[in-house]
Formats: structure tokens, C-alpha cells, sequence
């Protein structure tokens, strides 16, 4: 009869301590495929020059109009496609001096590669076939990426691009 106890209770014990939940960690490499817009840049307004903090209001302004002008799409089979088309920003003077305007572009870049991602690093193959790494921070539906890593025209002065998952 003891016997029979201690099996059960070692049967409860260790179906109890092994969990079926899908694991969760944000630096798993499943947690960085889908498809992500940038969508903020965060700077210290102290420190930061003023392309930095003109770039900051653009991509701000541009994102408030549901208009996303850097994308990335990673997929299960460690492919990454990306649309850029920060060099197709056009700024205009709007009509009696009240302001700027900038319209959502609608040309874009467009670039696939491979990548992998461990730990909160991604590295990745760029255009010039150049191996990049970038440290990455995911916290559920939001990844932030140093700016200056990811080299992208008028957003690498400073600070740290916001990425929201669709």
C-alpha cells in the first residue's frame, strides 16, 4: 500500500511540475516572426540632434495617418523581407505658410535575407552581403531596435526605433 502512495504521489508530482504551456519567452526565436511597422522613435530630447528629432516627428506624424514607412516580415523558415521607403519621404510647404506636410510615400524599397535570432540578438545578411547584428528587445507585440544598428538613412542618429507587430 505505501508503495502504491508513493507512486502516485511521484505520478502527481511529476505531472505537476511539467508544464504544457507554450513557452513564452520574449527571446525565443518564435517570438520575433510576423510582421512588424516602425512606429516611434524614441530619443533623449536633451541630447538628440535635430535630424534625430525631425525624423522622430515625421515617422510620428506619418504613423498617426496609419501610414507605416519601414517594415519588417520575418517567417518561420528564417527569411526576412523588408520594405523601406524612408528614401521617398517628400516634404511640402503647405499652401499660405501653415505648416509642413509630409504624404505617405508610395514607392518603397524592397529587400529579402536570412536571419537568425537567439537571445535578443538578430543578425542578418544586408544588401552589400554583409553580416549585421543588432541587439533587439521584444516585450510582447513591440520590439525595439538601436537605431544607430540598423543604419537606415535619416533614422541612425540616434535612439531606439519602435517596431509594433501586426
Amino acid at each position: 500500500m505505501n508503495r502504491f502512495l508513493l507512486l502516485i504521489s511521484c505520478v502527481l508530482f511529476l505531472s505537476t511540475s511539467c508544464s504544457t504551456d507554450k513557452d513564452n519567452d520574449d527571446n525565443s526565436s518564435d517570438s520575433i516572426i510576423g510582421t512588424w511597422d516602425a512606429t516611434a522613435l524614441q530619443i533623449d530630447n536633451e541630447t538628440a540632434t535635430d535630424d534625430a528629432k525631425n525624423a522622430r516627428d515625421i515617422l510620428s506624424f506619418l504613423t498617426a495617418r496609419d501610414c507605416y514607412i519601414m517594415t519588417l516580415s520575418f517567417r518561420e523558415d528564417l527569411t526576412v523581407d523588408t520594405e523601406n521607403s524612408v528614401n521617398y519621404l517628400e516634404i511640402n510647404v503647405n499652401p499660405g505658410g501653415t505648416g509642413l506636410d509630409v504624404p505617405c510615400p508610395t514607392q518603397s524599397d524592397m529587400d529579402s535575407s536570412t536571419y537568425t535570432y537567439e537571445n535578443g540578438v538578430l543578425t542578418y545578411i544586408d544588401s552589400d552581403m554583409q553580416s549585421v547584428t543588432v541587439a533587439v528587445e521584444i516585450d510582447g507585440n513591440t520590439m525595439l531596435v538601436d537605431a544607430q544598428d540598423l543604419d537606415i538613412p535619416n533614422f541612425n542618429d540616434s535612439g531606439q526605433l519602435v517596431f509594433v507587430k501586426r
